[in-house]
């Protein structure tokens, strides 16, 4: 979101280089990615944490090239991917925090326009995954839910 509450112009970046299919270097098994996603998964672990688990310490570059699934869609064959949606609860996360914080320093305002900030996109987010079906359409975003869903 580069302008919306900054005036700065966002980032821009190179692209990867385009490529079809996995290195001849990598020699693991499907079935042993599998184990792996699933056994880090029950542990906690985001698919972010995943997927850099998986390049740094079994060195497979690329997943999807490897087997053909992300590891979001891995984590939901094997129904241990979480009810919310990964950026939402890191969202929720970062507004738990600020609130604690301002629980704390109440006179500090521009922690307290950061908490409104990531609040909103919160309800943006929010609003998104209800049209795509990834949250009910009764579902609200309150602090306490918040709270509960993530402690």
């Amino acid at each position: 979101m580069a302008r919306m509450h900054a005036r700065k112009r966002g980032r821009s970046g190179s692209s990867k280089p385009y490529v079809t299919e996995s290195p001849d270097w990598v020699n693991v098994e499907r079935e042993k990615i599998v184990d792996i996603i699933v056994t880090q998964a029950k542990d906690g672990k985001s698919s972010s944490e995943i997927g850099v688990i998986l390049r740094d310490q079994y060195g497979i570059p690329n997943l999807k090239l490897l087997t053909g699934e992300s590891v979001t869609d891995i984590m939901r064959s094997q129904q241990v991917y979480p009810n919310l949606p990964e950026d939402l609860i890191d969202l929720m996360k970062k507004a738990i925090s600020l609130h604690d914080h301002l629980k704390q320093n109440p006179k500090d305002l521009s922690n307290k326009r950061g908490l409104h900030l990531v609040e909103a996109k919160i309800r943006r987010l929010v609003k998104y995954y209800k049209v795509e079906g990834a949250l009910p359409k009764d579902w609200k975003y309150t602090r306490e839910r918040a709270e509960m869903f993530i402690r």
